[in-house]
């Protein structure tokens, strides 16, 4: 009954909002209401899962009528080729049902390739181990942690060739910390525009034995380089799974540049479950609109699509 209600073509998106949180239950999170952001969690089988992949998708204000949603696909084992294929799939649709809901057929497109995947002999991908509060509530694992080898390499590129290297520890500022059921949350933020001063400000945070001692700190920052006209940007979970991607994509939607924000959390023995993204990423944008980072959401919306297409060209991994 919900499946051909999900399909209508004349709907708002609020209500295709609701008809997917009613189908897909624990599968669907929302990550922030305001801004239309949120996450599938598709399986080939529910029971046993051999192959899952998170859809993150942001509504436009223009969704259906005139625009598509602006997503992303997270897997570990999605790469190449393969990513290709599953992108012009789910373009294809939306051009097929232009002005119609199609949240619903993305899912069931997606589902359906992991069906075929999984009827093939490879074997899935390897299991990793859970953190603190993964297997509490089964909505954590929502998206693809950072790899902190990766945070390590981009940390290590060395751009000198490109810019003039600003060898200045830029100034830290510190947010409002929000606490939550004796868990205690507070956001760090400094101008960044080179690796090198990333690496300044993570060790100038950490001679603060307070800052030091944090269950985690988590960490993102986007430079951008005009010569390329380009993103680097990287983040860093600190063990606490999928933090620092939801992190950096919260900045990404907000379309900050030159930044880096860390946030601390201290545990306090009770599990917030998944409350404890939306203090991180509350903290997060607080500061970043305090400090006067921000843009409006209409230049935002049109920037992340051009940034879509730019990590395309560049094949890079999605965080």
């Amino acid at each position: 009954k919900c499946d051909s209600k999900a399909g209508s073509s004349h709907w708002s998106s609020n209500e295709e909002i609701e008809a997917m949180a009613a189908i897909y239950g624990e599968e669907w999170c929302v990550i922030d209401d305001c801004a239309k952001i949120f996450c599938i969690r598709i399986s080939d089988d529910i029971d046993d899962p051999k192959w899952t992949l998170c859809l993150q998708v942001m509504l436009p204000d223009e969704y259906p009528g005139t625009a598509p949603p602006i997503y992303q696909l997270n897997a570990p084992w999605l790469k190449g080729q393969e990513r290709a294929d599953l992108s012009n799939s789910l373009e294809e649709i939306y051009i097929q049902n232009i002005g119609e809901s199609i949240l619903y057929l993305w899912v069931e497109k997606i589902r359906d390739v992991l069906i075929q995947k999984s009827q093939m002999t490879e074997p899935g991908p390897e299991v990793k181990k859970k953190t603190e509060e993964e297997d509490v509530e089964c909505e954590d694992d929502i998206i693809l942690a950072c790899q902190p080898e990766s945070s390590v390499k981009a940390l290590d590129f060395d751009i000198s060739e490109n810019r003039t290297e600003v060898e200045e520890l830029p100034p830290i500022d510190h947010g409002i910390p929000i606490t939550d059921r004796r868990s205690t949350f507070q956001a760090h933020l400094a101008p960044v525009v080179c690796p090198k001063q990333v690496k300044m400000v993570l060790s100038k945070l950490y001679e603060n034995k307070k800052i030091a001692s944090a269950t985690h700190n988590i960490y993102a920052y986007r430079i951008y380089c005009e010569d390329k006209q380009t993103f680097l940007q990287d983040c860093e979970d600190d063990g606490e799974t999928a933090a620092g991607g939801r992190l950096l994509h919260l900045m990404e939607i907000l379309n900050v540049k030159n930044v880096m924000v860390v946030v601390s959390r201290w545990y306090g023995g009770i599990l917030l479950g998944p409350d404890r993204f939306k203090h991180i990423n509350n903290c997060a944008r607080n500061i970043l609109v305090e400090k006067n980072y921000t843009n409006s959401p209409e230049e935002s919306s049109k920037s992340l699509g051009k940034n879509k297409k730019v990590r395309k060209d560049k094949k890079r991994n999605d965080h």
